[in-house]
């Protein structure tokens, strides 16, 4: 059987583009050529399955009262039964915990991380009963985000915590047992909502991941 590499996030895990010129498509998503998830898969080869479950504006843990379902905590034990064996969990979320109406700080994501990545120990889904969690902390949202009407909804203090998380994210990785990848300077995110991941982005984000993840499963 293939190594299952299960790939949990948000949108820029499911490959929304800010930007119709960045892809191929001239779409709101990147195509299956553009997506860094896709090009982890053809860099990796066939004895690996990359498998995507990303949405857009995916949480850790915490309930968004305007969108339903959004916490990851609450569907991350039928993701991963549904790819069990699971050989591999990344898991890149973050960005829309900043946001203002959820109240939290970075520390408070960290623990929501926490929360989440012990929830995918504790599921009977591994490969070899071997829980394998790789945390990847996601780039700073620019200050672009402000001068976008996206920026909005998401309120004040967005940016400030996003460049205080990856710190916290590190010190939840050594206390659970994860390994730790920080995609600040790795990956880049766009200059329109200042919170996507370009095309190059996703490329670069690829490269890394599959330089890492041969190591770890």
């Amino acid at each position: 059987m293939k190594k299952h590499i299960v790939c949990f996030g948000d949108s820029n895990t499911h490959g929304y583009c800010a930007d119709p010129n960045d892809t191929v498509t001239h779409g709101s998503r990147f195509d299956e050529s553009e997506r860094w998830t896709c090009l982890l898969q053809q860099k990796l080869g066939e004895d690996y399955l990359v498998l995507e479950e990303g949405l857009s504006g995916r949480t850790t843990v915490f309930p968004d009262a305007l969108h339903e379902s959004m916490d990851g905590l609450g569907v991350l034990y039928s993701t991963l039964m549904s790819h069990e064996p699971v050989d591999l969990l990344v898991i890149m979320l973050g960005t829309n915990d900043t946001k203002e109406r959820l109240g939290v700080n970075a520390a408070c994501i960290a623990i929501g991380m926490e929360r989440l990545v012990r929830k995918a120990q504790s599921t009977m889904c591994w490969a070899k009963d071997k829980p394998n969690v790789l945390i990847v902390s996601p780039p700073h949202i620019r200050k672009e985000l402000y001068d976008n009407p996206c920026g909005v909804p998401m309120g004040r203090g967005c940016i400030e915590k996003s460049q205080e998380l990856a710190s916290y994210l590190e010190s939840t990785a050594k206390l659970v047992g994860a390994a730790f990848l920080d995609a600040q300077g790795v990956a880049e995110f766009n200059t329109v909502d200042g919170m996507h991941l370009t095309a190059r982005g996703h490329r670069q984000l690829a490269e890394k991941l599959a330089e890492v993840i041969p190591g770890l499963v």
